[in-house]
C-alpha cells in the first residue's frame, strides 16, 4: 500500500527530533581537557606555582576532532592586576598528543614533544611560569588548548598575540581547565 506524503512528513518530524535528543545522551562532545593534578574549579598544587618548584602540571585531553593537524595552549591569569597575565604559551603540539607530562622543560623546543615549540610568557622566559598572584584573594588560572587545522610554523619565543594572529581561524575546536590559586603571604 503507498504511503501518502503526510506520513513521510511525520518520519522526518519524528527524526529530526529523536536523533539530536539521543546524541544528547550520550554525552558532550568536542575536546576537553583535564589534569590528574587538580579537578577543574579547584586549588592548583603548591607545587605547580612560584611558591614551590614550579612545574607544569600534567595536562590530557581527548575527543580531538577530525583534520587536527596541531595543538596550542595558552594559560593566563585574568584576574591579574594590570589584565591578563600569561603564564605559558606553546605551539605546533603534533596532532597525534594527546597528553603533557608535569614539568615541561622550559626550552626553545622541548625534545619529546615533537617539534612543539614554546613561547615568552610575561615573566619573559620561555616555557610555563606558575602561579604567584599577590596575596589576597583567589586568582583563575585558564589552560586553554585549541585543536588547530594546520601546524604554524612560529619561531619559538612568540608572544600570547603571535599565536592568537596565527591561529585565527585555523582553530577546529578549543577546551579549557580552570584552576585557582591564592598566596598567603
Amino acid at each position: 500500500m503507498p504511503r501518502d506524503r503526510s506520513t513521510k512528513r511525520v518520519y522526518v518530524w519524528v527524526a529530526a527530533v529523536t536523533l539530536p535528543l539521543l546524541a544528547a545522551r550520550e554525552g558532550p562532545l568536542g575536546l576537553s581537557l583535564a589534569s590528574s593534578a587538580f579537578r577543574a574549579g579547584d586549588a592548583i598544587p603548591a607545587m605547580h606555582t612560584c611558591d614551590g618548584s614550579d612545574r607544569s602540571p600534567p595536562l590530557a585531553w581527548s575527543g580531538v576532532p577530525p583534520h587536527t593537524a596541531a595543538f596550542a595552549l595558552i594559560v593566563g591569569d585574568p584576574d591579574a592586576p594590570g589584565g591578563t597575565w600569561v603564564h605559558w604559551v606553546l605551539y605546533d603540539l603534533p596532532a597525534g598528543t594527546t597528553a603533557l607530562t608535569a614539568d615541561v622543560p622550559k626550552v626553545d623546543r622541548p625534545p619529546a614533544l615533537g617539534g612543539a615549540a614554546q613561547g615568552r610568557n610575561d615573566f619573559r622566559t620561555v616555557g610555563y611560569g606558575g602561579p604567584c598572584p599577590p596575596p589576597g584573594p583567589a586568582h583563575h588560572y585558564s589552560f586553554r588548548l585549541y585543536a588547530l587545522g594546520t601546524t604554524l610554523g612560529l619561531a619559538p619565543g612568540a608572544t600570547k598575540a603571535d599565536l592568537e594572529r596565527a591561529m585565527a581561524g585555523r582553530v577546529l575546536d578549543r577546551a579549557e581547565l580552570v584552576g585557582t590559586y591564592a598566596r598567603a603571604r
